[in-house]
């Protein structure tokens, strides 16, 4: 396995000096060199062969004891140094100071066919950043991250992408409730992959600090790495790259918003500066559409990060990362213009997307009321996300009655004839817009069908795939990864996926709410 190494990250920016694993705080460094920790009996137990192919890695290659070493950790690629980011961060709206990858270990840089690429694994032993912790992760975290960042790829939604997910042949122990119940699971490591791992904290440490130098540095090296396009450096150079970074996480928050997905953690350590979704830990997917859920136990109080929440939260964060620039800056002005564009931007973006998905592609004043409407009987009673706007692409002239969307509702026997009422009153009013449209039902439906996934990878799914690794039985997720591959498809022969979550699911430890443990 011969790769293309460029070493940009290690090579033009500070490292620690100190080349010892313990914990503390790091300063005028935005690294420190640190390697992963030997496991007892490494297996690779899955690989993304789309993945590894975009590194120059074939499929062999993924077979072989040399990858299974580097994705393990149980092994140094030649001629790289692995290394932990320092960062600091924002976590539940409170400053949290330093943090860093405390269990995530860089490997190495690989360029191929014009993209670099950061290969990183997470759940591969303790940095200097670690606090308390072990630097190590559990099998059901790592299965639901390894599915869900290549599931969201084929989504279309902005995201690191995942290359191998391996058992380490370790216990670790995790108290997955955090209620004084800890017990021992398996151990094991996810190969991830980006063009970049900095996130809003990376550049928040440095400001908080005063080191305008060391922020300079590392903005600079953003800006040439990942922003080229924007010119060498200068204030107009940084306001724009600024205006950049708003737009692309706009862009990924609009795209969250379509599918139903909701993050559970955008602390601004885990925002990403290239606007990817980044650190998949207790998110989850709307199954009944409620603006006020959210899939984080440790959220469960104040839900500040619900999915109707997400956009504002966004433009919080970029508020941070804005007073993080403002040392570079200096223009108070200029820096709120662009947080102001991002709030028209996304009322502007929130329109457009929602019109897509119900298939409105001319223009009319009145539907923005015909959504707002929507959203709210939606809310009346529980209403699979993913099962209404894709069987809605089936509403027509000859098929538009409430039977449509009848299997979108939880529990369609005892809603009210109110509530169906209402339903039919806006069925009604979205039967006379579709009117003014000019396409056929049939390209209405492909169009809306292009955005209004069928299959997601709903908690219980994975819990699914979990409960069955953990008994050393992986085919369930490899069916979840290939049926994900094509989430907008029809794939009749996996239609048991398309159905509301059962039952047993509701109230379920990772399947309704989930911790951070991991």
């Amino acid at each position: 396995m011969k790769l293309n190494i460029k070493e940009t990250f290690t090579s033009e920016l500070p490292s620690d000096p100190n080349l010892e694993n313990s914990r503390r705080q790091v300063t005028e460094a935005v690294f420190s060199y640190v390697n992963p920790k030997k496991t007892k009996a490494p297996k690779v137990i899955h690989t993304s062969q789309e993945m590894a192919n975009e590194l120059g890695i074939s499929d062999e290659e993924t077979k072989s004891d040399f990858f299974r070493d580097i994705v393990t950790g149980n092994e140094i690629y030649p001629n790289t140094k692995p290394f932990a980011m320092c960062y600091a961060g924002h976590q539940f709206g409170n400053w949290a100071g330093q943090l860093g990858d405390g269990r995530a270990i860089n490997l190495f840089e690989v360029e191929h066919q014009n993209k670099n690429w950061k290969v990183q694994l997470k759940g591969a032993g303790e940095t200097p950043y670690s606090r308390t912790a072990d630097g190590l992760a559990v099998l059901r975290s790592s299965i639901r991250e390894y599915l869900c960042a290549e599931a969201m790829f084929h989504l279309g939604v902005p995201t690191t992408r995942s290359l191998s997910l391996s058992l380490t042949g370790d216990q670790v122990l995790r108290d997955v409730l955090y209620n004084g119940n800890p017990a021992y699971e398996k151990g094991a490591i996810v190969s991830r992959i980006s063009p970049s791992f900095l996130r809003f904290g990376n550049f928040e440490i440095f400001a908080a600090r005063n080191d305008v130098r060391n922020l300079k540095i590392l903005v600079d090296y953003t800006i040439k790495h990942h922003f080229k396009y924007l010119g060498k450096p200068s204030k107009e150079t940084y306001i724009n790259f600024f205006r950049e970074v708003s737009e692309r996480t706009l862009e990924m928050i609009i795209h969250w918003q379509r599918v139903g997905f909701v993050h559970g953690v955008m602390n601004t350590d885990n925002m990403s500066i290239l606007g990817l979704t980044i650190d998949y830990g207790p998110y989850g997917w709307l199954e009944g559409f409620d603006f006020s859920w959210t899939p984080n136990t440790t959220d469960r109080q104040h839900k500040r990060y619900r999915y109707g929440n997400q956009p504002n939260i966004g433009l919080w964060n970029l508020f941070q990362l804005a007073n993080a620039l403002y040392p570079l800056i200096e223009e108070v002005e200029t820096l709120e213009a662009v947080l102001a564009e991002y709030k028209t931007n996304f009322e502007q973006k929130s329109l457009a997307m929602m019109k897509s998905k119900l298939g409105l592609f001319e223009d009319n004043k009145n539907d923005l009321g015909i959504i707002q409407n929507l959203e709210n009987t939606l809310q009346l009673v529980e209403t699979d996300m993913t099962l209404f706007f894709r069987n809605l692409s089936n509403f027509s002239d000859e098929n538009s009655s409430l039977n449509v969307i009848e299997d979108s509702f939880y529990d369609y026997e005892n809603i009210s004839e109110e509530v169906k009422q209402l339903w039919k009153t806006w069925l009604n009013t979205y039967a006379e817009r579709l009117k003014k449209e000019k396409l056929s039902n049939k390209e209405r439906k492909a169009k809306m069908n292009a955005v209004n996934p069928k299959y997601v990878l709903r908690n219980y799914m994975a819990q699914l795939a979990i409960d069955a690794a953990d008994e050393g039985d992986y085919t369930l997720i490899d069916e979840l990864f290939q049926l994900l591959k094509k989430p907008y498809d029809e794939q009749a022969e996996h239609q048991k996926w398309f159905a509301k979550r059962p039952e047993w699911a509701r109230h379920k430890v990772g399947c309704s709410m989930l911790s951070c443990s991991s």
